[in-house]
């Protein structure tokens, strides 16, 4: 058991941690207020090499593993969560890719976006279930060498906006996961639009996204896997992006901590800093301590991931965890900033805000609980 970076994992946390202060931090709360994708720094990532990394070196990417993508995930999501969505929600659409397509399918969807800045997105959710994922209403029909997509998804990060969108879909409603499908779909496809999701509560640099098919026609060489593999398909993705959305939890809460101590530092009562103070200094500690459990979780997960083996188990626990103590750090980093904490002249009102979300999406943490107990009960 070693817990020491090797020099190329510390250069990219660098990487990633340099580009957070610069790139990231001074333009978030302008973007958050404007409810905007900051596209340009989806290019500027890509020209540094921290978009879309995941990506085999056969289609021309980076190749890097999952533990590598989380230590990237930290740093951005210590930026801005919103920012962050925006690409890892591009790892989530390529990850379908990587689960259920040929090398021949790799290098067609994937090779495009190592060549200039350009996202992917993952279309499971729709207006009628969420976690209910077996339960999707989007239907395909066959007709011969394609698929006739009729339905709609809903809150799907980057959609309209990326390339293509990995869609799930079924043949037949009755036929239960037998019948699902999972079907690459570019964003200029005939039939296909997009209505932007507004008044988000947090996150809103970040692209969501209602998708609309009516009479979608999809080559049948645009399937990952059989028929029958879509839900098989999605739920393997999902185990393993759950990873990244716990890494940027740690982010957050890190960011909360740190805000928290500059200002506690800074702000007196009673004649001294408020450091000063046991009720702050346990505050302080009890972010450290989620801050410590919660990256060790998550990057045992990701650990798992790159060695192939089993980590449904492990991914759920960090993604409920590292979510909620995260959540509990930016509450407490209100409390210690008191009325200032409350409005926007302080980041951590955002750092709520944002976090609320890691709660919610990629499986709410009520079924993180749930494969959580079958795992135990198996």
């Amino acid at each position: 058991m070693d817990f020491t970076l090797n020099d190329e994992q510390r250069q990219l946390q660098q990487l990633a941690r340099d580009f957070a202060r610069k790139e990231i931090i001074p333009i978030a709360a302008e973007y958050d207020r404007r409810e905007e994708l900051p596209w340009q720094v989806v290019e500027k990532a890509f020209e540094v090499g921290l978009l879309n990394p995941t990506i085999p070196e056969h289609a021309g990417g980076l190749g890097l593993g999952m533990f590598d993508e989380c230590l990237i995930g930290e740093e951005l999501a210590y930026g801005c969560m919103g920012i962050y969505t925006v690409l890892m929600a591009s790892e989530l659409g390529i990850a379908p890719i990587l689960i259920g397509g040929t090398e021949e399918q790799q290098a067609r969807f994937l090779g495009p976006l190592t060549e200039k800045a350009g996202l992917a997105a993952f279309a499971l959710s729709e207006p009628g279930n969420g976690s209910d994922a077996a339960g999707m209403a989007t239907m395909a029909r066959d007709d011969g060498d394609a698929w006739i997509l009729n339905g709609a998804k809903m809150w799907i990060s980057n959609g309209g906006l990326a390339e293509f969108n990995v869609v799930f879909a079924t043949t037949d409603k009755n036929g239960g996961h037998k019948a699902t499908v999972a079907l690459v779909v570019p964003k200029d496809a005939e039939g296909f639009s997009h209505n932007k999701i507004k008044h988000k509560m947090g996150q809103r640099a970040s692209l969501t996204s209602e998708l609309v098919f009516e009479d979608v026609r999809v080559l049948k060489e645009n399937q990952l896997g059989r028929l029958g593999d879509g839900f098989k398909i999605a739920m393997k993705t999902l185990d393993k992006t759950r990873i990244p959305v716990a890494a940027g939890s740690v982010g957050i809460a890190r960011r909360a901590m740190e805000e928290s101590i500059k200002y506690a530092k800074e702000r007196e009562a009673f004649g001294k800093p408020i450091t000063e103070f046991q009720a702050i200094q346990f505050k302080l500690a009890e972010m450290a301590m989620g801050i410590e459990t919660g990256r060790l979780m998550y990057q045992k997960a990701a650990w798992l991931v790159d060695q192939g083996m089993p980590h449904g188990f492990e991914s759920a626990i960090a993604k409920a965890y590292c979510s909620e103590m995260a959540f509990s750090a930016a509450n407490e980093g209100i409390q210690v900033h008191g009325g200032y904490g409350y409005v926007g002249e302080y980041p951590v009102e955002k750092l709520l805000r944002d976090v609320k979300l890691n709660m919610i999406y990629e499986g709410t943490n009520e079924i993180q609980r749930v494969v959580i107990a079958r795992n135990l009960l198996k």
